[in-house]
Formats: C-alpha cells, structure tokens, sequence
C-alpha cells in the first residue's frame, strides 16, 4: 500500500527547504542566540521551535489554522507578550547584562534550558504568517487518494528534519561569528549584534 505520493514529496523536500533557508524570525533567533550563547544551549530553543512548528503544521492540514487566521486576537497575549520579552532580552544583551549576554570572561550560560525552549516555542507559533504559509503550502502536497495519517507524518517529518537543519546552519554562523570576534575588545560589539537582533525578532513577532 503507497502511504505517500512520491512524485510530490519529491517536489516539496527542496521546496521546503529553500523556504525554510530563507531568514526568518526562528532563523534570526538561532542566529542571535548562536552568537551569544553557542551552538549547544542553542538546541533547547531549537527542540521548543520544532515543537511549536509541529504543531502549526498538523493544525494547518487539519483545518484549525483557519480558524485561528480568521480570528487574529487569538494571538495577541502571544505575540506581544512573547516580542516584548524578546525585547528585553535584546535590550540586556545590547547593555552586556542579563543571563544570555557573552561575558568578558566566560559565556555566561545560566539561563534555564525551559526558557530557551519557551522563547523557540513561541515564536514558531505566534507568528501568523506561519499559519498563513503552512495552510498555502501543505495542501497542494497531500494527496486525498491516498491515507492522510501516512501523509502527515511523512511530510511533518520531512519538514522538522529540513528545519532543524536550517536551524543548525544559522547558529552555527553566529557561533563561528562569535569565535572570529571574541576578545576583550569585542565582547561587548557581539553583544551589541546579538542584542540587536533579538530586539528586531521581539519588534517583527509583534508587528507581524
């Protein structure tokens, strides 16, 4: 019995990745939070994110993303909550403070993995141009004549295993960016960037 239609996944495997290449906000974020506190506390933001992108995905096939479009207050608490936190880790990294700002010393690595992986979760799922991009592309890649369970998982994890791919590559920039830099007189430049960044994801998640 054929559980997917190979044809398609064929097509949606580089499509999908080329998409997910693209900048973003999870990608900024894995960028930012690769530049200030490595690529290995950077897989918790990561695991949150893929979770996050999970679900997006199975409830853009299965109808709810429509719902939650239709209705956009829905994301309101998350959206501007979670930017406004995103804010002001940015403004504490950009001031060299806070728990995820690089230290002159060491990497300050203090702040909690649940942390790291609420940040990554919540900006994959309050983002509603990622309702809007999965309930445009998953459709045209599934196949009514064939079980749509199959299907879903398939293609769920196809698009997990492209997506922390493209995460890995992007903290794994700022990771060497930081290690290029990093010096007494340029700990508080690569603060400055990271900070920045994460300020401009809390700005864009909450205009978005």
């Amino acid at each position: 019995m054929e559980f997917i239609n190979l044809a398609l996944l064929a097509v949606f495997i580089p499509t999908f990745f080329l998409v997910s290449l693209t900048p973003g906000m999870c990608m900024t974020l894995a960028l930012s939070m690769g530049m200030s506190i490595g690529l290995k506390k950077t897989f918790y933001m990561m695991y949150g994110e893929l979770i996050g992108v999970a679900i997006v995905a199975t409830s853009s096939v299965v109808g709810v993303a429509t719902v939650m479009i239709n209705y956009p207050t829905i994301f309101l608490v998350l959206k501007y909550g979670g930017g406004a936190y995103l804010i002001y880790l940015g403004i504490q990294m950009w001031l060299s403070r806070g728990k995820m700002a690089l230290s002159l010393d060491e990497c300050n690595y203090s702040i909690s993995k649940k942390n790291l992986a609420m940040q990554g979760f919540i900006t994959a799922i309050a983002n509603p141009k990622g309702w809007a991009f999965f309930v445009a592309l998953l459709p045209p890649f599934i196949d009514d004549s064939l079980p749509m369970t199959s299907q879903l998982v398939i293609l769920i994890f196809m698009i997990l295993l492209l997506e922390f791919s493209c995460l890995i590559i992007y903290a794994t920039g700022g990771k060497t960016l930081r290690k290029l830099l990093q010096n007494s007189s340029n700990v508080k430049f690569i603060n400055k960037i990271a900070g920045t960044l994460m300020m401009g994801i809390g700005i864009w998640l909450a205009l978005s």
